[in-house]
């Protein structure tokens, strides 16, 4: 087990700076063993009160910067955000996911504030994250396919994802067409559609849109979503407005499944 001198080096070294406490009891002793437990709450208690680490909230920790000094924790949140989100992120789905619904779509449009929930779409998690007043809400996605079977659409779905640097960090998001589609969409968390970055982002980007992706997307969900968006773009843009209405003529059924699903 490392003296305590060798542990504040260490952390002192670690670039990532977000940390679980898993992660410093596997520093300090690689083996965890049992005995080891109350020396590091300890060693824990005394880190904090030298401040070469903040507790941000149960067994989540930042190794600061010097500058950091006359940060509260609300702004030390604000300011390690992403590393904190790709912390949680590499902790629960690794790479399996991606960001999805209203985040997604302003990071496309160069937005790189911090939202109060940011959806992260897996294969297999539903789980809510909070930090203070943010939220971080792991989800699933399901749909019907033709036959009324519900289906486990994550893998259909990620295909449009790519991975974008965000702050010299990759993420991976959903791709353009399929944010926007999403930010159309009401769901159990947030009641309200953001009318005014759909348009914006439809003026923006419509030029460049990949319309066979909105059909590909409008086989398995969405269809509410479709619904919204040919009312947004049929002043804006009338060729993807055709698009949107098409798809809703083609996969009309599916508004029978989300009307039930109450989407």
């Amino acid at each position: 087990m490392l003296d305590f001198n060798k542990i504040v080096q260490r952390l002192w070294t670690k670039w990532w700076k977000i940390l679980f406490k898993d992660d410093i009891f596997e520093m300090i002793d690689p083996e965890k063993k049992k005995i080891y437990i109350n020396k590091l709450n300890k060693y824990l208690y005394k880190l904090k009160s030298l401040w070469i680490l903040v507790n941000l909230k149960a067994w989540v920790y930042i190794v600061p910067d010097i500058e950091d000094a006359d940060l509260n924790k609300i702004d030390l949140i604000d300011k390690y955000y992403l590393k904190l989100l790709k912390k949680y992120i590499i902790f629960h789905v690794w790479s399996s996911y991606y960001i999805s619904w209203r985040k997604s779509l302003e990071f496309h449009m160069k937005n790189l504030e911090i939202p109060e929930k940011i959806f992260v779409v897996n294969r297999l998690i539903n789980k809510k994250i909070k930090i203070w007043n943010l939220e971080i809400i792991f989800k699933t996605i399901s749909g019907n396919d033709i036959y009324w079977k519900k289906i486990n659409l994550f893998t259909k779905m990620s295909e449009f994802s790519v991975i974008k640097q965000i702050e010299w960090l990759d993420f991976k998001l959903s791709w353009l067409e399929l944010s926007l589609v999403e930010a159309a969409l009401v769901n159990d968390i947030d009641l309200w559609v953001p009318v005014e970055l759909l348009s914006k982002s439809i003026k923006k980007y419509s030029k460049v849109m990949d319309k066979d992706i909105f059909y590909k997307i409008g086989k398995y969900k969405f269809i509410m979503s479709f619904n919204r968006l040919k009312e947004i773009a049929k002043p804006i843009d009338r060729e993807l407005y055709e698009v949107f209405l098409d798809i809703i003529k083609k996969n009309g059924w599916l508004f029978i499944w989300e009307w039930l699903r109450a989407i």
